[in-house]
């Protein structure tokens, strides 16, 4: 299990190097997939392909088929990137920085357990608003808690 230094460093690590990558929407499958994409963009027949791969062209429509319906393996992908004189990259882009989806889940549990303080505070006639220094202790300690993936938002 990785300790919450070696999870920090990991994103200070990560956050940058896919960063460099820039907008997941330029990376989206075409519709037909990446295989008949990349197949038609070179006039390549599917029977050169399967030849390439060491298969029939009726297996080459199947993998194409496999890659629309997210049921493709990622070795017969990394095959079929080889012999159309691709690269296979394979990885997850994150919609936001590491270390901001992780500030953002504890921002989300600081709130939701502030909030049921507040109410209480409420119930029993004592309501004050939560300083935003107490916020923010909140948050750090979440941080450095186990708790910090324990709830969803």
């Amino acid at each position: 299990m990785t300790t919450r230094l070696q999870s920090k460093r990991a994103r200070a690590a990560l956050d940058p190097r896919l960063a460099g990558l820039g907008n997941p929407d330029d990376f989206a499958r075409p519709r037909a997939g990446w295989v008949r994409a990349i197949r038609d963009a070179l006039g390549m027949p599917a029977a050169e392909l399967g030849r390439r791969m060491g298969v029939s062209h009726a297996a080459v429509f199947d993998l194409e088929r496999s890659e629309q319906n997210d049921s493709v393996r990622i070795g017969t992908l990394t095959r079929a990137a080889e012999a159309l004189d691709c690269t296979f990259v394979y990885a997850f882009l994150p919609r936001h920085t590491l270390e901001e989806t992780v500030r953002s889940q504890a921002e989300w549990i600081a709130s939701h357990e502030l909030g049921r303080v507040q109410h209480t505070m409420a119930l029993e006639e004592q309501e004050e608003p939560i300083a935003p220094e107490v916020r923010e202790e909140v948050i750090q300690q979440l941080l450095s808690s186990k708790r910090l993936w324990s709830r969803r938002p």
